[in-house]
């Protein structure tokens, strides 16, 4: 990586579990350009034309495939705005390792907004992990803003880890979804937010096809003065299961609004939500303190494993 210098080695291994230059198709974005791309042979990454952004195509029947695609801000005053489109060929299993971080070393803002659309094509399988990661000391914010929209045709199979990790000023995430006949999705949404940070996040998925189904999974921690909101929804428009849960644990003067919601459009629809939000329990504080560890190691290693 002899192009990217330490800050940007740190966001890569933090966002996208980079230490290298990965095995498979890659893009790297730094401040609003692409400066490093690799194809394969059964993947392709091509620049749009348009407007900024890339087009992943995965061949039909490609297997054991990865494509990188983190994004790095380090520039003051930076907003960055990226279309990116993937098309997951029939038959195909790929995983897709995004996520964007953010060093912002002055005062004006940096934003980067990326809208992300998905085709998971008959039978294909695809594995999306996005991790968002802000940094630095400065008045400056670090704002992420990405919306994501999936369609799963028949048989097809997506799972989507959407974490953000810490760090983020603002963030409003939009996630849509259709799922047509037997195709199945998993979103599994962690998010930390403490000081005075505000995170917002929707998710709709549409099970328009028989048999299909989803399951919506959020779990969250608010810190200090920090404000979450989420929006989750399952619609049901078939014969079809889905399965919406959202957990929080809030501490100090933090806020946190669930507000899931399940709508059946179908006399076969199978729809379930539950919402839990709450303190940190006693006795787990306890039984860690009374192995050795203080009130606030405690407290952090009850919170790593409730957002792992």
């Amino acid at each position: 990586m002899k192009l990217l210098n330490a800050i940007d080695k740190h966001i890569l291994q933090t966002v996208a579990g980079m230490h290298d230059m990965p095995q498979g198709a890659y893009n790297i974005r730094k401040n609003g350009e692409g400066i490093i791309r690799n194809s394969t042979a059964n993947i392709e990454i091509i620049p749009k034309t348009d407007k900024p952004g890339i087009d992943v195509i995965v061949k039909p029947g490609a297997r054991g495939e990865s494509v990188h695609i983190p994004v790095i801000l380090t520039a003051e005053g930076l907003e960055d705005m990226v279309y990116n489109s993937f098309d997951i060929g029939a038959g195909a299993d790929v995983l897709i390792v995004a996520g964007c971080g953010i060093h912002n070393p002055g005062d004006k803002n940096s934003r980067h907004d990326g809208i992300h659309n998905f085709i998971v094509r008959k039978g294909a399988r695809m594995r999306y992990v996005e991790k968002h990661y802000g940094e630095g000391d400065s008045h400056g914010k670090k704002i992420l803003n990405p919306k994501t929209v999936v369609e799963i045709e028949e048989d097809g199979y997506a799972e989507m880890e959407l974490v953000q990790i810490s760090g983020v000023d603002d963030t409003k995430r939009d996630t849509e979804a259709r799922l047509y006949k037997n195709a199945h999705l998993l979103v599994t949404e962690r998010m930390l937010t403490d000081g005075d940070q505000y995170a917002e996040s929707k998710i709709i998925v549409e099970l328009l096809g028989r048999d299909s189904s989803a399951r919506i999974i959020s779990r969250s921690v608010g810190r200090d003065n920090s404000r979450q909101i989420f929006y989750p929804v399952a619609v049901g428009m078939n014969r079809c299961r889905a399965h919406v849960q959202c957990d929080a644990i809030i501490m100090h003067q933090a806020q946190i609004r669930s507000i899931p919601e399940i709508a059946a459009n179908h006399a076969d629809a199978q729809l379930v939500h539950e919402a839990a939000i709450g303190k940190i329990a006693g006795e787990q504080l306890t039984k860690l303190m009374t192995m050795g560890l203080s009130e606030s190691e405690a407290e952090e290693t009850i919170l790593r494993g409730f957002l792992k």
